[in-house]
């Protein structure tokens, strides 16, 4: 079954907001590129089906655009918050269904939360915590967040578990985590069962509370 096409704009060719364009035209995506920069506009064009230079915060010209015609608009802008406070305000104000916008720091998400976005991203301070959880300990290999202390971490086997089978390790009763799959080699093993072992190298994929994480880490592995 082919994938559902999508269409979304995304507002601010910066590094974030040209990354996220890049990967939903690659996915098959139609993708409304803008940018106030015109160099910006022409860097990503061959990435988009559409390129528009104009300013964000007029809501004529995004009206003009045809803005509501797009279910998603992501707001990349970058320093300039004032702009991105602003465009965000004129897309809920005109009917966009879903702005997901990038923040630059806890003050602005409240605005943004005030004024109807979405959904607000932080990439540098989610890469940030990603990162020193993966330089905290060499077992864990990537780590994302899912809400207030809760996570899921691939955690790599060391031999204090190699051959042992899921319900050996029970870490659901030990350590209130779950096991949601895990990697053997090239093989991925989704929903595995009872029975199936657990080698050393092999990467976990865990899911739990962080204390409970951080306890099946320390302690399990």
């Amino acid at each position: 079954m082919s994938k559902v096409k999508k269409q979304f704009a995304v507002i601010g060719l910066g590094r974030f907001g040209g990354s996220v364009c890049k990967e939903l035209f690659k996915m098959g995506h139609e993708v409304l590129a803008v940018d106030k920069d015109e160099d910006k506009v022409n860097e990503y064009a061959k990435f988009a089906t559409h390129a528009v230079q104009l300013d964000s915060t007029d809501e004529k010209s995004l009206i003009s655009m045809g803005i509501r015609n797009f279910e998603h608009v992501v707001v990349a802008i970058g320093d300039n918050i004032q702009a991105s406070i602003l465009t965000t305000l004129v897309l809920k104000e005109i009917g966009v269904k879903t702005v997901w916008v990038k923040a630059q720091n806890a003050y602005h998400q409240k605005v943004l939360d005030k004024i109807g976005a979405d959904l607000v991203v932080h990439p540098e301070f989610d890469m940030g915590k990603r990162i020193a959880h993966n330089m905290s300990s060499e077992k864990i290999i990537d780590f994302i967040d899912l809400a207030d202390d809760y996570s899921i971490v691939e955690l790599l086997a060391t031999s204090k578990v190699h051959n042992m089978t899921l319900i050996e390790l029970d870490v659901r009763a030990n350590y209130g985590v779950t096991i949601l799959a895990f990697k053997s080699g090239k093989e991925m093993n989704i929903a595995p069962d009872p029975d199936d072992k657990i080698r050393e190298g092999d990467i976990l994929i865990v899911m739990g509370h962080t204390n409970d994480l951080d306890r099946f880490e320390d302690e399990g592995l």
